[in-house]
């Protein structure tokens, strides 16, 4: 089967579309052949190997894991013994390691049924930017129908999300975006949109009772300027730096957070079954729609993180392993 593969750190330039093994479902995975995939920063910090403090973790000098990877939607080709969530022939989306793949196997935890109304490249489109805006608008006290909501970065892939999941909680919500995408985020549903290059939110007489930071790279003191005194900052995106990437915005975030009554969340979204299932519930009864701006196949993965690294993607940048119109059975061996 193909695979998206890196064997070195380094620009996109260094990853590969290889043949590699079919893997096997173990006990307690399932198989699923890859429809469609999406692309997210985790990768780019994978494929670089920056910021440098998380080497430790994903390999000093070379990568210990060679597949690239995480969304996916897909169906079940094989399940493990003791796996009773799902069967052969269901279409899932979800997270598995190594998903820029044409099989992956996953955990049935980290899977949930595909909504039905959207396309496998859609359905790929939700995992981690859906649960990370789902999870950082329930974060703490989460927010009431009627709160004023902000979302930095409210054209990428997380913050359209995010605008759309808010607005399905009766939340006003007002997006932050650059010139070329106020038309798009106002048709996904924001109230107000503000156009950064033109007007700067943190000097505005506006008070937000929560603020999702999704894109960019604003000073906590503006950010808890244009918060109301009981509200809540969540910071889902940093710049990842070469040395303290994340972790310098959440040490601010951590001393900070014990002034006053604000509050702020550095977020790590999870990959939580329950979750998964409520975007697919969110999206099959029209409220939460996918936006992919982007497509590419498995050879051009390197062009798709060049794209996401330019900073300017609107909604997700989708890689397409399969056409939603390949009905065909299954013709690849298992090399």
């Amino acid at each position: 089967m193909r695979a998206v593969i890196h064997r070195q750190y380094g620009p996109p330039e260094v990853l590969r579309c290889e043949e590699v093994e079919k893997p096997a479902p173990k006990e307690g995975e399932v198989l699923v052949r890859v429809w469609a995939a999406s692309v997210n920063p985790m990768e780019r910090y994978f494929v670089r190997g920056e910021p440098y403090l998380i080497r430790p973790m994903i390999g000093l000098s070379r990568p210990k894991e060679i597949r690239l990877g995480s969304d996916l939607a897909g169906d079940v080709v094989e399940v493990g013994r003791d796996v009773t969530a799902f069967q052969p022939g269901d279409a899932v989306f979800g997270a598995a390691l190594g998903s820029f793949a044409e099989y992956v196997c996953a955990q049935p935890d980290r899977l949930a049924p595909k909504p039905a109304n959207v396309s496998f490249e859609q359905a790929a489109a939700v995992p981690v930017a859906g649960l990370t805006a789902l999870q950082a608008l329930k974060a703490g006290d989460g927010i009431a129908p009627g709160q004023r909501v902000l979302i930095i970065g409210a054209a990428g892939g997380v913050g359209t999300f995010a605008v759309q999941i808010a607005k399905s909680f009766g939340a006003h919500v007002t997006g932050v975006c650059s010139t070329a995408n106020v038309d798009h985020v106002r048709s996904i549903g924001a109230d107000r949109v503000i156009d950064y290059t033109r007007e700067d939110f943190t000097r505005g007489s506006e008070r937000y009772d929560r603020i999702v930071i999704a894109a960019g790279n604003r000073p906590l003191s503006a950010v808890r300027r244009v918060l109301t005194p009981r509200g809540t900052s969540v910071w889902v995106g940093a710049s990842p730096g070469r040395w303290l990437g994340v972790l310098a915005g959440f040490l601010k975030a951590l001393v900070l957070s014990r002034f006053g009554s604000q509050r702020l969340i550095l977020l790590r979204a999870a990959i939580r079954k329950d979750d998964l299932i409520a975007l697919k519930e969110m999206i099959e009864a029209g409220r939460v729609t996918p936006v992919v701006s982007r497509r590419y196949s498995l050879a051009e993965a390197p062009e798709a993180i060049r794209h996401l690294e330019q900073g300017h993607a609107r909604g997700k940048t989708v890689i397409v392993v399969r056409s939603d119109d390949d009905t065909q059975p299954e013709k690849e061996k298992n090399r």
